[in-house]
């Protein structure tokens, strides 16, 4: 392999490989954290998770291996073509073809690559996913049991445990309440000072220490069974998940043979869906070669923009591509285009003006700066009638806002390099995002014939919870990309001659995180909240799931105010009226019942302020003797005083939520028995996580200007190892958190913390 051959493939290669795993990342953040809890529950063997971080990666590839190869050829040429390389090789005679035939060397490994993962390894992956996930989600039950909390899951039981604690393969659990509620009319419950908890085939196994037995059939309550033990063994089975035939076989987990035969056997309808799936299986990896061929010309003829003129264009040139791809799609499942035709579409048209692109910058240039000028020209001729004339003289004192040492014109260039970066980062990051949600999608689209209304609202209303995500790390890159140009440029050296330091260089950058953070806090207060419930419901909708409701009407059990447990079969929220209610009030030091109530009817008297109870019965222990037993038509219970909005609780998601939305709600679900600790940490991570957006500035201000001489590309590669390190250290935190491992407020405020502080020691120990 010649001289020239090894570098030009050098350039592309290493572009092509940092963009990937960037890109890879980017889609990765969303599983971190759910892989990570599994760690840290020590809930699934270390070979088991290591093989779900493996499993979920191929399907991030079918998106990011062709981006990778337009991020490697375009910024790679771009960049030689910017250092006049391509001009002196062209001088040699070097032509066009001559560096397509390397580059071709480049795409058609890609190619090869990216078909073996979208034909071989991502149905296969799927497939194995999903086993592992059941696997998985059977086999930790018992590890992902919250103190106080009751769990309705159970096939016939409901669980309540006062306290829990894991350990080596199995867990305890102390204080528990058990109801068996698979006979009508008979409701056992079962009380335990103590329950060690493993997992097995059958269930959850329970060995309980130290408890009792209550068992009384509602309509006979003249029988009542009480049975202690001081030991016993006991399951709590998951009900089977029930699928619908179409999702028996879901088409992500199909072989491509399968698809290919079940394209030829099928009836019309199903038969175009198969071919669809099939043609994308294969269309997805051919635009490695498509790009390869607009990519060429596109740039070599970057001569002034460089690396960065090169991820502009791939930006448009991806957003154009996908574009194209998903109008072909749509037009094939309404049966307006043939599948592979539609399919196809976006390989086609970019094949036929890559072709001729071509051959223009064969002949002659492509002059990309014309589109520029254009640009600008536009954008002048919008600006000028909004522009405030002033006869007075040409140079004027320049207006401070701030100080008058603030901003200077120093921070003017700085400040537009900066912002420069950072908008086509986001724009890149987000655009990834939206293309790999919507082919994750796509066969629901196809199956439940979803309307290009509904999807592109969709993707209108997730992309906001997106750009709150990514933006600490395209802050962390555009100030690595930023200030590693400026160093590499030999600007900063120019800046510390003059007197000025680099904490003074490295304000605007600052000023501009801080903004940021705080944009990003205002975004979650205000209009997130609203966005993540919009496409929550429109997602349940592409996924043929019933609407998604805030009440829960099957949630029978809560706990009350006074030590006292409620169940009821029946629940009229609008009149509030009960239908066969239980009432068991307990001693909380014994955790043994003290008081059971049972009425086929009770409802709220405004008049009284209490809860009149008809048709029922009342028994009263000491330990595990009756003390007092008695009927009675129409009843009321000073002690039961929980208002009717208690039992009206709502099932919301943190991310639906504002921060003082969400510390409401965990307040009224803390008295009630719920789960909150999770909760608990995301209010945290509601003013932690906008933060760490300065935080991630001020830490790669030491790192840009150490890997400056060594170009931009050696700080992507920089900025991507802090982003894993910063995300799998505040997924972990988290998880820790969510384990009740750690405080809410240390697992969501440490990984700032941590960082901060790591940063601010390298800053100052940078040379200023």
């Amino acid at each position: 392999m010649r001289i020239l051959t090894r570098y030009i493939l050098k350039e592309v290669l290493s572009h092509g490989l940092i963009g990937t795993a960037v890109f890879t990342f980017v889609i990765f953040m969303r599983d971190l954290s759910r892989i990570l809890e599994l760690v840290v529950r020590n809930s699934a063997p270390v070979p088991s998770v290591a093989e779900l971080f493996f499993l979920i990666l191929p399907a991030a590839f079918t998106v990011t291996i062709p981006m990778g190869v337009l991020v490697g050829i375009l910024i790679g040429l771009s960049r030689m073509a910017a250092d006049s390389e391509v001009t002196a090789m062209r001088a040699a005679g070097v032509g066009v073809g001559r560096i397509l035939k390397i580059v071709a060397v480049f795409g058609i490994a890609a190619w090869l690559l990216a078909l073996l993962n979208n034909a071989v390894v991502y149905p296969r992956s799927t497939t194995a996913l999903a086993a592992l996930q059941n696997n998985l989600a059977s086999s930790q039950v018992s590890f992902e049991i919250q103190p106080r909390v009751f769990y309705e899951d159970f096939k016939n039981s409901v669980v309540y445990v006062q306290d829990a604690a894991t350990a080596s393969g199995a867990a305890v659990w102390k204080k528990v309440f058990r109801a068996d509620t698979g006979t009508p009319g008979v409701v056992k419950i079962t009380l335990a000072e103590q329950a060690v908890v493993g997992g097995g085939k059958e269930g959850v196994r329970l060995h309980l220490v130290n408890g009792e037995v209550h068992e009384v059939n509602v309509t006979a309550p003249d029988q009542y069974t009480i049975t202690t033990f001081s030991e016993t063994d006991t399951v709590l089975t998951q009900p089977p998940v029930q699928k619908s035939a179409q999702e028996l076989v879901p088409v992500q987990q199909m072989t491509t043979r399968n698809l290919l035969t079940l394209a030829r056997t099928s009836t019309k309808d199903l038969a175009r869906f198969y071919w669809i799936e099939f043609n994308r299986r294969l269309a997805q990896p051919s635009a490695c070669l498509v790009l390869v061929l607009i990519g060429i010309p596109l740039g070599l003829s970057s001569k002034k923009g460089g690396k960065g003129a090169g991820f502009v264009l791939t930006i448009v040139l991806v957003f154009i591509y996908y574009f194209i791809s998903v109008t072909g799609l749509s037009l094939a499942r309404s049966g307006k285009l043939p599948p592979v035709l539609g399919v196809w579409m976006a390989n086609l048209v970019f094949a036929i003006i890559g072709a001729l692109l071509l051959w223009r910058v064969d002949k002659m240039p492509i002059e990309l700066g014309l589109s520029q000028a254009l640009f600008t020209g536009i954008k002048n001729r919008v600006l000028t009638p909004f522009q405030k004339k002033d006869d007075g003289p040409a140079i004027q004192p320049r207006q401070r806002f701030f100080s008058q040492r603030f901003p200077l014109i120093l921070d003017d260039y700085v400040l537009r390099n900066f912002l420069g970066n950072l908008a086509i980062i986001l724009l890149s990051f987000v655009v990834l995002l939206l293309i790999f949600t919507f082919f994750e999608l796509l066969s629901d689209i196809i199956r439940n014939k979803i309307g290009w209304l509904t999807w592109g609202s969709y993707l209108l209303n997730v992309a906001p919870a997106m750009l709150y995500q990514v933006t600490p790390l395209a802050v962390l890159l555009a100030v690595l990309v930023t200030l590693g140009l400026m160093q590499k440029s030999n600007e900063l050296t120019a800046m510390k001659a003059t007197g000025i330091s680099i904490y003074r260089a490295i304000v605007p950058v600052l000023v501009i995180a801080a903004v940021l953070a705080v944009g990003l806090f205002a975004l979650e207060q205000s209009y997130l909240p609203y966005a993540n419930k919009r496409q929550e419901t429109l997602r349940n909708n592409i996924k043929g799931r019933p609407p998604q409701t805030y009440l829960r009407p099957d949630r029978k059990w809560i706990f009350g105010q006074n030590n006292d447990i409620y169940y009821y079969e029946f629940h009229d929220s609008d009149r509030d009226v009960f239908g066969s209610i239980s009432v068991f009030e307990f001693d909380p030091k014994t955790f043994q019942i003290t008081k059971r109530i049972y009425a086929t009817r009770a409802h709220w008297e405004e008049g009284l302020q209490q809860w009149v109870f008809a048709k029922g019965w009342q028994r009263s222990f000491r330990g595990s003797a009756i003390e007092d037993f008695r009927r009675f038509d129409v009843a009321t219970f000073a002690e039961l005083n929980e208002q009717p909005n208690y039992f009206k609780k709502e099932v919301r998601q943190s991310s639906e939520m504002n921060y003082d939305e969400l510390r409401a709600y965990i307040s009224d679900l803390q008295q009630s028995g719920f789960d909150v600790v999770r909760l608990r940490v995301q209010l945290h991570k509601k003013l932690a996580y906008p933060l760490i957006t300065i935080v991630m500035a001020v830490l790669a201000v030491p790192f840009a200007l150490s890997a400056g001489r060594r170009g931009a590309l050696t700080g992507v590669a920089i900025a991507l190892l802090i982003a894993v390190g910063y995300w799998i250290t505040s997924g972990l935190f988290e998880a820790m958190g969510n384990v009740s491992q750690l405080p809410p407020a240390l697992a969501a405020w440490s990984p700032d913390v941590i960082f901060a502080l790591a940063g601010a020691y390298m800053v100052l120990k940078t040379p200023s």
